[in-house]
């Protein structure tokens, strides 16, 4: 009988192991089920079956997120539910990570997602919570990352227990009826964080000092530095007198003289009161005084407000043309990047063994040690010092999540785009100069190749050739000339087809990294006169630490990614989806930007699409003219939503992603 029990128990083991990763306990089917239930209008989670598993491959349920089998997300984002959250059935969900509820009409006072430890991210901007959030309602949640509440109602303090999230990197509160101080909010990982748009009063803590007035616009109440009000002393003024005993009472004044006293002086103690004057004089008296005082104070503010309007003015000029030789006292973090024609490579030449003596180790001639060397890394664009770079004068192009990007002109007619970045501290520098002077071997027709870098701790700087036509990004959403309109079918699918190559071209170059690319969108990619495609700022993963990888990366915007702190190759892949779709629709990508308010969707934009097989309505009226080709631009947009897929295992990799992309037609 024994033995018998022995094998029985044996078979269920071996079928329990061997039941597929989809496979689910009826209490999380019944759990989605009554969530379903509590809602008002659950019309767009028809998909919702019993009958079927939330994650089966073949029918998946609407905005169930899986892993391996597992469910770890619900993103029911702009899904048109309404009605109150009951967020009791989730309990059984004992891997969610993720909710995402925005932009619905749900309602009623924040649902608790307290009851749900583990969570790491809620989005529920744009619905109609309301009410007071307890002070301690987070006390439990340590694991949370990122918190979106904005466009509600909520009302009351903002609970204490946010500040004491010690892995937060997102807190977006903004657009709400928030009153009170703010709370102390001194997590370092804190990156993302926006409360404009309350009732909010108080001095702004220091440890938030590092945000800008657009993060506390709009709370009358506020005061700081970065709202421009100052903040008015409301502790009593200090006891003139250092002596704990009762000061004697004061010789009364006469009731004539109403003039306020001045403020007591906090040093030494006050001397004893003057002898009373004639109440006639000692109006006249204080007459005098009351004027002059006024004048003298026109004065010191007129005097404040030309001394502000000049420094506006300088600061301007200052901001127009820089020079480099404030290299390093700037908090610069951007590209530049530097156009060597080939008229003016010996001039450059002689000027590099004239100005700069070759590349010194010990630095420029000018007698800087701090700067270091300029080391050039790829000798087809010509020479040039240092020295030649630090007299440049430099024009702001813009800031950027790895830095600020500067167009320089140097005294001998070369211009230059340098990009400063300082956060590359994940190698020693004989690691970086490993890298950065492979990335200068590299050899493609769509690949920008830096030819220079200078190496600080603290600070790098990439040079790379100045291309003039600029970026996609600027091509499509900014330039509405002819650039612009020099947009066709015919061009888009050549940017779209080279952008393919180049990203086939690293995945061979760098098939040991995790991330190829890893910053792949249309800002960083350049457009030659041909419009050829050029990418830039790839394989940074390998040079940046990990934290300040996950908040400049743009492939750290996958799903995966934001789910799991997972990326590879395919994050890569999610990033060209959203490129094709970006130029196909010709719409502004709201995964740019961090808080995606703004611009549109894409991904849902183009998943509903697909689904809907209304595919050509999404494609930019602008080339959807060239309706013999409209059968192509479909396939093509097809091929973004593929790559954009959410399930990072049913995602097609770079290899098909290429394949297919190289199939379309004109």
């Amino acid at each position: 009988m024994a033995a018998v029990r022995f094998i029985f128990f044996s078979f269920f083991l071996v079928f329990s192991i061997s039941l597929p990763p989809f496979s689910f306990s009826l209490s999380e089917i019944e759990a989605l089920q009554k969530f379903k239930q509590s809602l008002s209008d659950g019309n767009a989670l028809l998909t919702w079956d019993q009958d079927s598993p939330p994650c089966n491959p073949g029918r998946r349920w609407a905005g169930v997120g899986c892993y391996q089998g597992i469910i770890t997300a619900l993103n029911l984002k702009s899904m048109g539910l309404s009605g109150k959250v009951d967020v009791a059935p989730l309990v059984d969900l004992r891997s969610l990570r993720t909710i995402s509820f925005e932009n619905n009409s749900l309602s009623g006072t924040l649902p608790e997602f307290n009851r749900l430890g583990p969570l790491k991210n809620i989005f529920i901007s744009r619905n109609q919570f309301s009410g007071e959030i307890p002070s301690d309602f987070f006390s439990s949640m340590g694991s949370l990352k990122k918190l979106w509440f904005s466009g509600n109602k909520f009302s009351g303090e903002i609970p204490e227990s946010i500040g004491k999230l010690p892995n937060l990197i997102d807190l977006h509160l903004e657009y709400n009826q928030f009153s009170g101080p703010i709370p102390s909010l001194g997590q370092d990982s804190l990156n993302s964080f926006d409360l404009s748009n309350n009732k909010l009063e108080g001095e702004i803590p220091v440890s938030l000092s590092r945000f800008d007035v657009s993060s506390f616009k709009n709370n009358p109440g506020l005061c700081g530095q970065q709202v421009g009000r100052e903040c008015k002393d409301e502790k009593p003024s200090p006891s003139p007198s250092p002596s704990p005993s009762p000061l004697p009472s004061p010789s009364p004044l006469p009731s004539q003289s109403p003039s306020p006293s001045p403020s007591p002086s906090p040093s030494p103690p006050l001397p004893p009161p003057p002898a009373q004057m004639p109440p006639s004089k000692k109006q006249d008296t204080l007459s005098a005084k009351s004027k002059s005082g006024s004048s003298y104070a026109k004065w010191v503010i007129l005097g404040v407000v030309v001394a502000l309007l000049m420094l506006a003015i300088l600061f301007k000029v200052k901001r127009k043309e820089e020079h480099f030789d404030v290299l390093g006292k700037e908090n610069l973090d951007e590209v530049v990047q530097v156009h060597i024609p080939s008229s003016n490579r010996r001039s450059m030449n002689n000027s590099s063994r004239k100005g700069s003596g070759s590349l010194s180790r010990r630095g420029s001639r000018h007698g800087n040690t701090n700067v270091g060397d300029l080391v050039v890394v790829n000798d087809e664009m010509g020479q040039f010092g240092l020295p030649d770079l630090m007299k440049a004068s430099a024009e702001v192009l813009g800031n950027g999540g790895l830095g600020s990007a500067y167009k320089a002109v140097m005294s001998n007619g070369v211009t230059v785009v340098v990009k400063r970045l300082r956060e590359m501290n994940k190698l020693s520098k004989e690691g970086f100069d490993g890298e950065i002077r492979r990335f200068g071997r590299l050899k493609h027709p769509n690949i920008l190749t830096p030819f220079a870098y200078h190496y600080r701790k603290e600070e790098k700087l990439l040079v790379s050739e100045y291309v003039r036509k600029g970026s996609l990004l600027y091509l499509l959403h900014g330039d509405r000339g002819i650039s612009h309109s020099e947009l066709n079918w015919p061009t888009r699918l050549k940017v779209i087809q080279g952008i393919a190559r180049g990203m086939g071209y690293l995945a061979s170059e760098f098939a040991s990294y995790e991330l190829p690319h890893g910053n792949l969108k249309s800002s960083n990619i350049l457009l030659a006169s041909n419009y050829e495609p050029l990418l830039a700022d790839y394989a940074f993963y390998s040079l940046i630490n990990n934290t300040h990888a996950a908040q400049s990366l743009f492939a750290y915007k996958s799903p995966e990614a934001i789910l799991y702190q997972h990326v590879s190759p395919k994050s890569d892949v999610y990033c060209f989806g959203i490129v094709i779709l970006e130029i196909l629709t010709g719409k502004f990508p709201s995964q740019y930007l961090n808080n995606q308010k703004g611009g549109t969707d894409v991904v849902q934009w183009g998943r509903s699409a697909v689904s809907e097989n209304r595919e050509s309505g999404l494609i930019d009226p602008e080339i959807a003219v060239a309706r013999d080709s409209l059968g192509q631009m479909v396939r093509l947009l097809q091929i973004g939503a593929a790559c954009t897929e959410s399930d990072h295992d049913r995602r097609i990799d770079m290899r098909e992603a290429i394949r297919r992309v190289e199939e379309i037609q004109v």
